[in-house]
């Protein structure tokens, strides 16, 4: 089993509690806003009173300057604290949106190799940006605003029922309509929602599967094939939004229609009531007003409501990547693991990526020990580079033993396993950015004259003096801006900086001129003679060298010995020697 973090809590909450989880950190900010806006909203059920006094005053031949005076008043001190909460409340949104990031990033750069191997980059992508960025309405103004809008219809039906019953009773029953409808539509719109958002992170992968292979496409001419793709990914992702919006404009006419049906009504049933005597003109037009009025909080919690199932169905699609395996966070410093060269056993392994694929080692065992080099050799799929990936604990083992210095790897603390090894990809991986930024991102406290040594040993002084900026330059995305051997020497000058004790080269000189690959072997030569160097080689020279060759064919360990040995006893290295192995010259 490999190390991961403990399970979140997430899959046994329901969304509305992880929102808060995000939230409650700017609860203080969150709180100030909502009654602030509270507060205007409340102003806004004070207008229908006023009104009525001014009426009455007119009908009294009384001064109008004292209740237009009250009701100016109550007008501005309304749209002050309508403007200022929902400003406050939209910077508590911002910092719940980079809560919610910071978790996320964390997370997905902690994810397991397994993990990212079966998943979509692009749908990652997406979740931390369009997915949080849906948290951001949710979380400040849709909550708040939704119970303030509750509120304040609370309230304006509290002052309809103590205005007129009658007219109250005409009006709950269109109450009664919008909360069914309501009932209905919202859960449609939490799945139209998730089935958006999953069609938005289907288009970003197919996007970013584009720009990874960006020059085999173009060399393959493949642009017609890959652009029809994407415009086929970017109909389905229009098509789930339009059903989205179409239900999401469905709430917005349940909630319309019935108030505006129950205006009309109020408007027939109490102007006849005032034409027989029953009721005063005032007292219609105050309720007529709070209908009015009551048609803003309506209007704002249905699309708080519709906006809400929007944010939960974000909410899942972040909280999906939560119950992802993710190794433990590792530690701020590194801690010293010891000195001198680590010794690797592997003793019966056996492995598979998946329970439903094959297994890859079939009880792999050898032992690399001290100083020196150890080159794996064999055809392409006998698992050789497999064997560097469960050293730095990528996979879990599914049977046997990987140790380092005689402890198992599953037991070392990640930090301290792999901060003892120096580790050279296969393809030789360089990321955007400076060139200095690449060779120090396993080392960073490195010193210029550190910097200046590898530089040398992997022959780069001459690439860095002719970069306009030096070691500042910028290299390009994945390093477009270099050879494939510059890249491979950078990669290389990395590992070296953090003067490992057990250096992994995945054909680290596969993609070197003659005179580059004679280079870097002595590079190679010169740190086996400080530590234990592990080398998948595809040339002779390389091979020749080493002080232990392990041929592997088929998952397993056929034979281990010298050169010379290896000639002698076993048929498919003497093979691979004459003919498929790469010599220099």
């Amino acid at each position: 089993m490999s190390e991961t973090a403990p399970p979140p809590e997430a899959p046994v909450k329901a969304p509305i509690s992880r929102l808060w989880v995000y939230a409650r950190h700017h609860w203080r900010l969150l709180l100030i806003g909502g009654i602030l806006s509270f507060a205007g909203g409340l102003t806004g059920l004070i207008q229908p009173l006023i009104a009525m006094d001014v009426i009455d005053t007119l009908s009294s031949d009384e001064s109008l300057a004292r209740p237009l005076m009250l009701l100016a008043a109550v007008v501005l001190v309304g749209g002050a604290l309508s403007a200022f909460g929902p400003y406050l409340m939209q910077i508590a949104g911002q910092d719940v949106v980079l809560t919610v990031r910071k978790h996320l990033i964390g997370r997905l750069v902690r994810l397991e190799v397994s993990e990212v191997d079966r998943l979509k980059p692009g749908d990652l992508v997406s979740r931390l940006s369009s997915d949080t960025n849906l948290l951001r309405t949710v979380a400040s103004t849709t909550v708040i605003g939704g119970v303030t809008d509750g509120f304040m219809i609370i309230g304006g039906i509290a002052l309809m029922a103590w205005l007129d019953l009658v007219l109250f009773g005409t009006t709950m029953a269109m109450v009664v309509m919008v909360t069914v409808m309501m009932l209905v539509i919202m859960p449609r719109i939490q799945n139209a929602t998730v089935d958006s958002q999953k069609a938005l992170g289907d288009m970003s992968s197919l996007l970013e599967r584009i720009f990874s292979s960006f020059r085999t496409v173009k060399a393959s001419s493949a642009e017609a094939h890959e652009i029809a793709r994407l415009e086929g990914a970017a109909t389905v992702a229009r098509d789930r939004g339009v059903t989205a919006s179409l239900w999401e404009g469905l709430a917005g006419v349940a909630a319309w229609l019935p108030i505006n049906v129950a205006f009309l009504m109020v408007l027939g049933v109490g102007g006849a009531r005032v034409a027989d005597g029953t009721m005063d003109v005032s007292t219609l037009v105050g309720f007529l007003l709070l209908l009015f009025y009551l048609m803003g909080p309506v209007n704002g919690l249905v699309a708080s409501l519709s906006q809400l199932q929007t944010g939960l169905a974000a909410v899942q699609r972040v909280e999906d990547v939560a119950v992802l395996d993710a190794e433990k966070p590792a530690e701020a410093t590194l801690v010293p693991t010891g000195s001198g060269p680590a010794r690797v056993t592997f003793e019966d392994v056996t492995f598979r990526y998946a329970e439903d694929l094959p297994y890859v080692h079939h009880g792999v065992t050898f032992t690399s020990a001290g100083r020196g080099l150890t080159a794996f050799v064999g055809p392409s799929g006998a698992g050789k580079t497999t064997v560097f990936s469960l050293i730095e604990r990528f996979y879990p083992i599914t049977g046997g033993s990987v140790t380092v210095d005689g402890r198992e790897v599953r037991e070392w603390p990640l930090t301290e396993l792999r901060g003892m090894i120096g580790y050279v990809e296969q393809d030789a991986p360089v990321l955007d950015g400076t060139l200095r930024e690449n060779l120090v991102m396993a080392a960073p406290d490195a010193r210029d004259e550190d910097i200046e040594t590898v530089l040398k040993q992997a022959r780069l002084t001459e690439l860095v003096g002719k970069l306009p900026d030096g070691l500042e330059s910028a290299i390009g995305y994945r390093g477009t801006t270099l050879s494939g051997g510059e890249r491979q020497r950078v990669a290389i000058a990395r590992a070296l900086l953090r003067k490992p004790r057990l250096l992994l080269l995945d054909e680290a000189t596969s993609q070197l001129d003659a005179t580059n690959e004679a280079a870097l072997k002595q590079v190679m030569l010169d740190a086996a003679e400080q530590t234990n160097v592990l080398v998948v080689a595809h040339r002779l020279s390389t091979v020749t060298s080493a002080d232990q060759i392990v041929v592997m064919d088929a998952g397993k360990v056929r034979a281990v010995g010298t050169h010379e040995e290896l000639v002698e006893i076993d048929e498919l290295y003497r093979d691979l020697a004459t003919s498929q192995l790469l010599a220099a010259e």
